[in-house]
């Protein structure tokens, strides 16, 4: 596309769309444990979660597609809580009010500590700036941030303190 739009917007719409197509698959319910961490704290999903709310409970309503039809009453829970039982990285390019959004959506318990270097545009550095500047820039209490920081990694990749 013109202009970088596919890196402005292209990549988190289909981070979003990726998501909602594993939690629209099923794939939670059958595998009730799995761990998935998302790229950029999740997307547009944070942002948009009156529509992946209130918005996906009414799957099947708006038109005849027959992939959303039964699809509802296929999942054991709301699509919602689905979405928030993914894992998302602190990459917003140095964005607080994206950052602050994306951990309001999954809690500091569900969020980890990335940066997208060497993709700055320095090649080095500059992302992991940024975003230690957003980490102490944030609204967090000192032991959420610390979760977010190191912790949650440790625990998920079960690696000793």
């Amino acid at each position: 596309s013109w202009y970088d739009m596919w890196w402005a917007f292209g990549w988190p719409y289909e981070t979003s769309v990726a998501m909602g197509r594993i939690v629209m698959s099923g794939l939670f319910d059958k595998y009730p444990d799995i761990k998935i961490i998302t790229h950029h704290l999740g997307g547009m999903v944070p942002f948009f979660e009156g529509r992946v709310g209130p918005g996906l409970d009414q799957l099947g309503r708006r038109g005849n597609d027959p992939h959303e039809a039964g699809t509802l009453g296929r999942l054991a829970k709301r699509p919602y809580d689905y979405f928030r039982m993914f894992y998302a990285d602190t990459a917003t390019f140095g964005s607080i009010p994206a950052t602050e959004c994306g951990l309001a959506f999954f809690g500091a318990d569900r969020v980890l500590f990335a940066s997208d270097a060497p993709f700055d545009p320095e090649k080095g550095s500059g992302y992991i700036r940024s975003t230690l500047a957003v980490m102490d820039g944030i609204t967090a209490s000192i032991e959420d941030k610390q979760k977010i920081n190191e912790g949650n990694a440790r625990r998920l990749l079960k690696l000793d303190a």
